[in-house]
């Protein structure tokens, strides 16, 4: 048998050869070794070779190869290699014309069986693909029309609507609370809508533009009796109820790596600061208790302003920014910037931002206090005999979080200490405050938060004169929220002011404030 089958592969050898030797100058009987032509047919046939299926059974060929990669596809992708009986390739080894045939006829049976299934498949779902491929024509036909109809392509819309319903009630003194019930015992209504366009030029730089509406302006939750009252989401526009305002208008664009500047006619302060040192949300319930402990420090005033940080990669920040809350009016006697009337604040911050935790000092100086900080206190309305009173503050605050969620929620803790220079008897000359505040993400279910935040507000603590402050008050809150979907949640909570009217609460007498509603914001 060995015999013929030498004699079946000897003569197809001889036609592959027949070309070469009819134009070779120099062929020689040495050059056609039947022998060799044999022992290549007994052993180098692909069929009689041993078949694998991953490139890790060769014993000869290393990742180092520099046809690795070629010989894995056409291993595993193709299934047409084939190796010798011992589990070697012998890569280094001369291809005969035989080999590379056997190879390639392998690999295009390979080819196509494949072709065949895809030829089979396409039939099987021709239906399936026909509509497939009209979704895909009308995607594309909408996607231009997008593009030709787009807003902008520097700018997104981003919104929040809130409604807000609820109500609140006193106890005490009969006179106090019956005036209270009066004027804020209604169950209310509201609601806060904002329409945030943010714009960048550079794709480093933003402008920011937010138009507000709001129905806040008699509700309980928007300064009465006290500012105490208010909650972060209650907006009014001062030209009336379903006024939309522009709520803040400022550009802020980075110099170098670690420099940021901020410029707007309507900017906060707390737009221009590089570390906010809380992990307490900005927007729970209740305003004061998102003031970092330091109400008068973090005072969010709002207005014409200019503000610069600087920034290191190790986390250290510095901050330092201005704001004239009636910068836009013209007239020095009611208004401007850098003027008795301008109710500015001054404001610089060292801070230092972790992966978990961060921590920040800040001082500021503000000008006009009733006018400047709207709900962050009785000491305000002390102050109110006085408007052009200048108060130093200075606050030190900071927040931890976990790393996973647990029973272990955020900590976020601040504390604000505040002088004024007093010109009569009985006037603040000193004052005091702070904030706890506790957040445990996924509560229940995935997605649901809990919070809960403690604390005083700016209390007096010294007097011009002999007189004894009498000014101790306690802000708590719960909340509990659902996330209904990935754009709507649902948060219910109280929230209980223990004396919110301060040293002004009548002689002898008490009140005091408990507060519940249901929040529901939408975002888009």
């Amino acid at each position: 048998m060995k015999l013929f089958h030498q004699l079946l592969v000897a003569p197809a050898a001889l036609g592959l050869l027949a070309p070469v030797a009819a134009n070779a100058t120099d062929f020689t009987a040495n050059e056609l070794n039947i022998n060799g032509v044999s022992d290549y047919a007994a052993t180098s046939s692909l069929s009689s070779r041993e078949q694998v299926t991953s490139i890790t059974q060769f014993s000869d060929v290393y990742p180092t190869d520099w046809a690795y990669q070629a010989l894995s596809n056409l291993i595993e992708r193709y299934g047409c290699v084939a190796g010798y009986p011992n589990g070697t390739y012998r890569g280094n080894r001369a291809m005969t014309r035989f080999e590379a045939a056997a190879l390639l006829n392998a690999c295009l049976d390979r080819v196509t069986e494949v072709t065949d299934e895809l030829k089979r498949l396409m039939k099987e779902f021709e239906k399936e693909l026909a509509i497939l491929k009209g979704r895909v024509d009308g995607l594309e036909a909408r996607v231009g029309e997008l593009e030709a109809t787009q807003f902008s392509t520097t700018t997104k819309l981003k919104g929040v609507a809130t409604f807000v319903i609820g109500a609140n009630s006193f106890a005490g003194s009969n006179q106090v609370v019956e005036q209270a019930k009066s004027s804020y015992g209604a169950t209310s209504f509201n609601y806060d809508l904002q329409l945030n366009l943010e714009t960048s030029f550079t794709g480093k730089d933003l402008l920011l533009t937010v138009l507000r509406a709001g129905d806040f302006q008699d509700s309980a939750f928007n300064g009465g009796p006290t500012g105490l009252s208010t909650l972060e989401t209650a907006f009014q526009e001062p030209s009336g109820v379903d006024s939309v305002g522009i709520d803040k208008l400022f550009y802020q664009f980075p110099v170098a790596e670690s420099l940021t500047f901020t410029l707007g006619a309507v900017v906060g302060q707390e737009d221009m600061l590089a570390v906010w040192p809380s992990a307490y949300p900005s927007d729970a319930i209740l305003n004061v208790l998102t003031l970092n402990g330091s109400p008068a420090a973090y005072n969010k005033n709002k207005g014409a302003g200019a503000g610069v940080s600087w920034t290191t990669e190790g986390g250290f920040s510095i901050s330092a920014n201005y704001v004239a809350a009636n910068g836009s009016d013209g007239n020095p006697t009611s208004g401007g910037i850098a003027t008795k009337s301008a109710a500015s604040s001054g404001t610089v911050q060292v801070a230092y931002q972790a992966e978990t935790w961060n921590i920040a000092a800040i001082y500021s100086g503000v000008q006009d206090t009733p006018d400047t900080v709207g709900g962050s206190g009785t000491l305000f309305n002390e102050l109110l005999s006085n408007p052009n009173a200048w108060m130093n503050a200075w606050g030190i605050g900071g927040s931890w979080q976990p790393q996973e969620s647990g029973w272990i929620p955020s900590i976020s803790a601040g504390y604000g200490y505040n002088t004024v220079e007093a010109k009569n008897d009985d006037e603040v000359t000193a004052s005091q405050s702070w904030t706890v505040a506790l957040e445990w993400n996924d509560v229940f279910l995935k997605g649901n938060n809990a919070g809960m935040a403690v604390g005083q507000p700016i209390f007096a603590t010294s007097l011009k004169g002999d007189s004894t402050p009498a000014d101790g008050n306690y802000v708590w809150e719960w909340w509990y929220q659902f996330q209904v979907t990935d754009n709507i949640r649902v948060t219910p909570a109280l929230f209980y002011l223990s004396r919110p009217l301060g040293q002004l609460t009548p002689t002898d007498q008490t009140f005091s404030q408990l507060g519940a509603l249901v929040k529901t914001t939408f975002s888009f």
